[in-house]
């Protein structure tokens, strides 16, 4: 028996074997200390044991510091101890299958032949900014389960306003090469709390403060799906933490000089 495991700690965190039912803790306050445990109860709740993980999925963010360094560290652990092989995967770019899904079971589903569905995924990125990717549909080449999502505009972090500005620039210039209506759907934590600025896009459609994560067991499957079809296509990708925000730390100045004297280099 082999199976997958999934680790995320990009908002909360996120813990679950491809297949079954995850753990979703939301709670930034605990969601670390519970990620051992809620790693073991997985495991035993899929009847499996540590033996049986041949795959590691572990989302890289982007997103803030602390939470998602936990959630890597634990997975290289386990996948050193385990001899099961580690990947990672961003967690913007799978938002995009994930909302057409979404919208399937919405019934909102549309016609490729005339409206297209961009998705703007998004993750909170705190201090008023938002980590954003805007992806095209993976579908659009006519064969989604080959290809995983692809973004019009690679990961990064801005302000609302900025990402409003630089997303309305890319759908004109993908309208006026496809030659088809659009549509711009923004989904991910952090839309709900940014909506009046993020309803500035052109020809937005829907705003939803959800992720991958939350759609249970199928949208574990939808993640680690899409991680496995990126890494088939890029096996070099290392799996290190996105924070995509320069460090709050900086090389403090000499210490002045005093009485002519040539001053001190800090040293701590």
């Amino acid at each position: 028996m082999g199976c997958t495991l999934v680790i995320d700690t990009s908002y909360g965190s996120t813990v679950g074997i491809v297949g079954h039912e995850p753990m979703v803790e939301t709670d930034s306050r605990t969601h670390v200390e519970r990620l051992r445990n809620n790693i073991a109860h997985v495991v035993d709740a899929a009847g499996a044991t540590p033996a049986d993980i041949k795959t590691i999925v572990v989302g890289v963010g982007p997103a803030p510091f602390t939470g998602l360094r936990a959630g890597i560290v634990t997975a290289k652990a386990l996948a050193f101890a385990t001899g099961a092989e580690l990947i990672g995967r961003n967690v913007l770019e799978p938002q995009a299958q994930w909302n057409l899904i979404r919208r399937g079971k919405d019934g909102t589903s549309n016609d490729p032949g005339t409206r297209h569905t961009l998705t703007l995924a998004v993750n909170d990125a705190r201090r008023r900014q938002l980590y954003f990717a805007l992806c095209d549909d993976p579908s659009a080449d006519g064969n989604r389960d080959a290809m995983p999502s692809r973004p019009i505009i690679d990961m990064d972090i801005d302000y609302p306003a900025s990402i409003v500005e630089r997303v309305n620039a890319a759908v004109r210039a993908w309208r006026e090469r496809a030659g088809v209506d659009v549509v711009v759907d923004v989904v991910g934590h952090g839309a709900a709390r940014y909506a009046d600025a993020l309803s500035a896009i052109e020809h937005v459609g829907d705003i939803v403060d959800e992720s991958v994560f939350d759609g249970g067991e199928q949208g574990l499957s939808v993640f680690a799906s899409d991680a496995l079809l990126a890494h088939e296509r890029n096996p070099e990708t290392p799996v290190e933490p996105l924070y995509l925000r320069r460090p709050d730390v900086s090389v403090p100045n000499p210490l002045k000089h005093v009485l002519n004297h040539a001053g001190a280099e800090r040293t701590a």
